[in-house]
């Protein structure tokens, strides 16, 4: 029996095709693409991570992925729950709360160096994925052990996130030349100014010029976080 076979049949029968030659391709997941979309934001940068780019590198149409995320911004909260997935919510119970505390920012910092391009996004989208409940609540709980109301607990827990996140994407590379090159550039203007006028600022100039030591940067870092809370508990 002859059979007409329009436009969509035989769209269909060349995806099936596709599909079949191409066995090799993992099966696209919206975890195998958020994996894609925080490595092409390390490789190419943040602002390069667009449906349509990302489907690009990943071999399909856009509208695979919009199976998978209706648009950018669902794709940037699915970027930010996995961060929070790879997060540690849990401490040893029998330490002091600052020690929980401090435990429980450093896996979060941990995660946020594999991935700084992203960092932004932890400190500016707050996705309601299971994972960031899991480490909200457990911040929230250790705060509330340190003696600090739930509003005043909510604020600081936004704030020390929001702070980590800038940390992080703040870290010195001190293998950027042109950064190499600016900080030569401050130092001379630093230690070209009147000591009787700006004596600190003078005085400074090497340590205000250099390109500091990512571990430390991170550590003083958390170091002034974790110090801070703990003198408002003290104060209260």
């Amino acid at each position: 029996m002859y059979t007409v076979q329009g436009p969509f049949t035989l769209y269909n029968r060349a995806a099936m095709a596709h599909e079949a030659v191409d066995t090799e391709r993992p099966p696209l997941t919206p975890r195998t693409v958020v994996g894609a979309a925080l490595s092409l934001a390390e490789s190419a940068g943040l602002e390069s991570v667009t449906i349509r780019r990302l489907a690009k590198e990943l071999g399909v149409t856009p509208m695979a992925l919009y199976w998978h995320f209706r648009n950018k911004d669902e794709l940037l909260d699915g970027m930010v729950g996995e961060l929070y997935s790879q997060m540690e919510p849990t401490a040893d119970s029998s330490a002091p709360w600052p020690r929980q505390l401090r435990d429980l920012l450093g896996s979060v910092i941990d995660v946020l160096r594999r991935y700084p391009s992203a960092a932004p996004l932890f400190a500016t989208r707050s996705p309601a994925s299971e994972s960031s409940l899991r480490i909200t609540e457990a911040l929230l709980d250790i705060l509330r052990r340190g003696g600090f109301s739930p509003r005043d607990a909510t604020q600081i827990a936004r704030h020390a996130l929001s702070t980590l996140a800038h940390l992080v994407e703040a870290v010195p590379r001190p293998d950027n030349p042109e950064l190499t090159e600016t900080r030569r550039r401050m130092r001379l203007f630093l230690e070209s100014l009147e000591p009787d006028r700006f004596p600190r600022l003078a005085e400074a100039a090497n340590p205000l010029s250099e390109c500091e030591d990512p571990e430390r940067h991170i550590r003083f870092g958390l170091d002034l976080l974790v110090g801070g809370v703990e003198a408002m508990a003290r104060n209260r």
